[in-house]
């Protein structure tokens, strides 16, 4: 696909609405163990939790091989094999909450071609503007980048996590939470469940823990250690994949302004998804 058909999709909008539902908010806490109370009206929805709505409704006959949507429709049909989630930007300017009507005005931003060690690249940059009766709730920019299918596992030269932590805590996973979160958010991508498509067709070395999941947790983590504050801007960005068979560590630092820097590591030390977090 030539770079004119590309830019053809940038400036596309669409739009969407939803209701924050109860059932949704139980079973993703339950999933994560925080057994809360029942969500009860007006309560509000904890950040990134949005992604329990809107989700990307396709008939299984609309389906790819690897379990996402067919290319087309809103996003550019890029015929590269490979399609991830690379990273995100937020903006929190109040609390969505439970049994509130939301929309949701989706556009694309920018659609660029690249080249580099993996070969062929095309990234996608989506802007989500989530909207209640009380104005603007939600800004998120996310990245997509298609990639070629390897011929075999070929992950970057992996990135050490700082020194002078201020926490890190080990957090299991295992293939029921990837495929309860995969449940909960509607993606079908087979990397996350499908030990046999993973492997020998994505050819990773196992099933792939989702970097939304990871920068959820993150966000969670940095909430826990800092109870009284409320976040304003959180960035993530995926640095290499994380696996079912790794003991997963979520670890912070808290700068000098109060803002933190958060990671994702395996048992080595090595960053999976790094993300920034400012405070209200």
């Amino acid at each position: 696909m030539s770079s004119i058909d590309l830019q053809d999709w940038v400036g596309r909008k669409e739009e969407a609405t939803d209701r924050v539902y109860p059932t949704p908010v139980r079973a993703l806490a339950l999933t994560l163990n925080h057994r809360p109370a029942e969500p009860r009206e007006g309560d509000p929805l904890p950040e990134l939790w949005h992604w329990l709505y809107f989700l990307p409704m396709a008939a299984t006959a609309e389906l790819g091989p690897d379990g996402h949507p067919k290319r087309g429709g809103f996003l550019p049909p890029v015929s590269l094999e490979r399609r991830m989630w690379a990273g995100g930007r937020f903006t929190f300017h109040h609390a969505l909450c439970i049994g509130e009507e939301i929309r949701r005005i989706s556009e694309i931003l920018d659609v660029s071609e690249k080249t580099g060690r993996a070969g062929e690249m095309v990234f996608v940059t989506v802007r989500h503007l989530i909207h209640t009766v009380r104005g603007p709730a939600v800004e998120e920019d996310q990245h997509i980048v298609y990639l070629r299918a390897p011929k075999a596992d070929a992950r970057p030269e992996p990135k050490h996590v700082p020194t002078g932590l201020h926490w890190q805590e080990a957090y299991p996973i295992d293939p029921v939470l990837l495929f309860r979160f995969s449940a909960l958010t509607f993606n079908g991508h087979r990397i996350h469940y499908d030990w046999r498509y993973a492997t020998e067709v994505e050819q990773y070395p196992g099933r792939v823990v989702h970097g939304p999941l990871q920068a959820l947790l993150l966000l969670e983590s940095a909430k826990q250690h800092h109870p009284s504050k409320k976040p304003a801007t959180y960035a993530f960005r995926s640095v290499q994949p994380l696996f079912e068979s790794d003991t997963i560590y979520l670890s912070g630092h808290t700068n000098p302004d109060g803002s933190c820097d958060l990671y994702t590591t395996n048992a080595e030390g090595h960053v999976a998804t790094q993300a920034h977090i400012t405070w209200k």
